[in-house]
């Protein structure tokens, strides 16, 4: 019975990245060798989207769903250095993804306490049209959600956004204050409306069925959603989230490629007694940068947002994504097999998270 039901799951594997992955490295073209940069795109309403133009030069692109923008595969997430009390080397980080080709930056007032959205505001204030601007709310009622929205604006130093999205939608009962009378959604419909935010989305990295089920309520334009290649051992995402967000042809953004570092085989755990015992774990990881990231680039998506350091480590994932070829089903399968032992490290963010790193 075990051997019919893996047997079935991978002809399903192999129609679903037969498909909806040459569909959508298809569309991606490849680094612009020569001639002149694509020109600026316009969303629905006819409004120039952000143009990069080192970014068609850089790496490949694809389409961020229907918004319009063509997005770099590798994307800078404004967490790690850049949400740390170091504005300088914050500020460093964001000015050497812009100018290394990145198009999209994500982040959120969640993110340092308010420190992520000021140091991206400060490269902001001279930048803003070279990027696809990114952030959230946390909080679940319209008010709340008006006022953190002003409050990034200020930060970011900008007068609109291109996407707003819900953080971190974990349970069912956050839908329901969500969509409630006076809940958040109708904050960033009023936004949407006003002009301040082009796109509206939702995100989240902990039960897959619940982001499921923000979808059948409601048109998002993009979903961010955590996966790598530890993601089928532990309430997949790629397997029951992704297949709904191709079909309403959304923007798609993978993050937790590494998982800040666990899990990669430079990673050296910490003291037990010194991590979270949700994540505690005395195994390095088991795999190479080039190859967490090129496992997510092989997936469907429109891009990645990875979490940096420093401005070298931009400039080596940025190197990636320019020499990225997609895996085959054998690569993505030895990949996943390797991370078996390290799910607790690699998921610790998931629903029913367990210890396997010990077993």
């Amino acid at each position: 019975m075990e051997h019919r039901r893996d047997a079935v799951t991978s002809l399903h594997r192999r129609a679903f990245l037969g498909a909806g992955l040459a569909a959508t490295l298809g569309a991606a073209g490849h680094p612009a060798r020569a001639g002149e940069p694509l020109p600026p795109g316009k969303d629905a309403r006819g409004r120039p989207l952000p143009h990069n133009p080192r970014t068609f030069h850089a790496m490949p692109t694809r389409n961020l769903g229907r918004t319009g923008h063509r997005v770099g595969i590798f994307s800078l997430g404004a967490q790690a250095a850049v949400e740390l009390d170091n504005a300088d080397l914050a500020v460093s980080i964001v000015e050497a993804a812009i100018d290394l080709g990145v198009n999209y930056i994500d982040t959120a007032p969640a993110y340092g306490n308010t420190r992520s959205e000021t140091h991206v505001g400060m490269v902001m204030k001279r930048r803003r049209q070279e990027v696809y601007l990114a952030s959230k709310t946390h909080l679940r009622t319209y008010d709340e959600s008006m006022r953190l929205l002003e409050g990034s604006l200020t930060r970011l130093q900008t007068d609109h956004l291109d996407a707003w999205q819900l953080h971190n939608v974990q349970r069912l009962e956050e839908l329901d204050r969500i969509f409630a009378k006076d809940g958040a959604i109708k904050a960033l419909e009023k936004a949407r409306d006003q002009g301040i935010v082009r796109f509206l989305g939702i995100t989240g990295h902990y039960d897959p069925q619940v982001l499921v089920e923000g979808l059948k309520r409601y048109e998002f334009d993009t979903l961010l959603m955590a996966f790598n290649a530890a993601d089928k051992h532990q309430h997949s995402f790629l397997e029951q989230l992704l297949p709904m967000a191709l079909e309403k042809n959304l923007g798609i953004i993978g993050m937790k490629v590494a998982t800040r570092g666990r899990m990669l085989s430079t990673w050296t755990p910490p003291p037990l007694a010194e991590q979270p015992q949700r994540m505690a774990t005395d195994k390095p990881g088991v795999l190479t940068m080039r190859e967490s990231l090129f496992y997510n680039f092989s997936m469907p998506v429109a891009t990645n947002i990875v979490g940096c350091d420093n401005p070298q480590q931009v400039q080596e994932n940025v190197r990636a994504a320019a020499e990225f070829t997609p895996c085959n089903e054998a690569v993505l399968a030895t990949l996943e097999q390797r991370c078996k032992s390290i799910v607790n490290q690699g998921l610790y963010f998931r629903k029913g998270i367990v210890d396997r790193s010990r077993t």
